[in-house]
């Protein structure tokens, strides 16, 4: 598959995804009337920043290497994704996305460094400008992200009242919708990684490119689930994802056989570390998923449809 395609696979799935995740925003969402005024200045930043680091991410897309290129695009999915994670953790009280975009601002820092130690002493200058940018705004946006986390969430009691249980019961539900977007974010970039692994099969290839509908499918299938509290459809889902791991197992297998037969490690180190990622995200991800199974008919859907539990009447 051409890198070309990869680039459109890779960013056009994410917005679609992106898109079918914001459904979540409806739900319990804070008036821009309710944000303070540093709050909402924070939150316009951020959001140019993100809009800007993703031109300067497409634009050295085309003139990258493959390894290269292959980072830049998991770099590229990370970004668009940080979007979502920045809006739902202002306008949410989310502190799981908060911590998430947070990491992810992190190495994306990180990754500037790198590039900019490893560049030629003729190329430093041209670039200079533009790394001390990105790392002022990203430190901006990572210290008044750790200031939100900090700060006090409202929206469990504002959605599930003075009742204990329906406070967990939300915090249960919101670490669910964190941890699906995890995932959907780790299986995109694991099927970058597996097709550019050269040492990967054209089935492979082919398996991996269908990975990304079946990863469009296994998150309608979770939020339609969840939101309308359909028992069968949370089965459906908890067996979509053995296809999955068994798969995964199959190729870190693969992955390990040949490791050492190229010239680079990056992408193969890359892949190992990302389905270890992924297995964790799983795992948190059961968990989480059978706490809200087991509040299914407790009277939390019914307060977060309510006009009460918009809070946004």
């Amino acid at each position: 598959m051409t890198l070309a395609l990869m680039c459109f696979l890779g960013t056009a799935t994410s917005l679609y995804c992106i898109t079918c995740l914001k459904h979540f925003l409806p739900l319990q969402i804070k008036p821009c009337s309710e944000l303070s005024f540093p709050v909402k200045i924070y939150f316009c930043v951020t959001i140019l920043s993100l809009l800007s680091v993703i031109g300067l991410t497409v634009e050295t897309l085309v003139r990258q290497t493959e390894e290269d290129f292959t980072i830049s695009l998991i770099q590229l999915i990370g970004v668009v994704f940080c979007v979502y994670y920045v809006t739902r953790g202002i306008l949410q009280e989310n502190r799981q996305e908060l911590i998430v975009f947070v990491l992810s601002i992190l190495l994306v820092m990180f990754r500037s460094i790198v590039n900019f130690t490893v560049l030629s002493a003729e190329q430093k200058p041209k670039l200079l400008a533009r790394f001390i940018l990105i790392l002022l705004v990203g430190s901006f946006d990572v210290i008044c992200a750790i200031i939100l986390i900090q700060s006090q969430s409202m929206m469990a009691f504002r959605v599930g009242g003075a009742l204990e249980s329906l406070q967990s019961q939300y915090f249960m539900l919101n670490l669910c919708f964190s941890m699906l977007t995890f995932d959907l974010q780790a299986q995109l970039c694991l099927c970058v990684l597996l097709i550019s692994l050269h040492e990967i099969t054209l089935l492979h290839n082919i398996i991996s490119a269908a990975g990304v509908l079946w990863a469009c499918l296994k998150v309608t299938i979770s939020i339609i689930a969840i939101l309308k509290e359909l028992k069968p459809l949370v089965w459906i889902f908890l067996g979509q994802n053995i296809p999955e791991v068994v798969y995964l197992i199959y190729l870190l297998y693969t992955v390990i056989r040949e490791w050492g037969k190229g010239n680079s490690y990056t992408l193969e180190a890359a892949f190992i570390t990302g389905s270890c990622i992924s297995v964790a995200i799983k795992s948190v991800l059961f968990w989480a998923l059978i706490h809200v199974y087991r509040s299914f008919g407790q009277g939390l859907r019914e307060r977060m449809f309510s006009s009460y539990g918009r809070i946004n009447s």
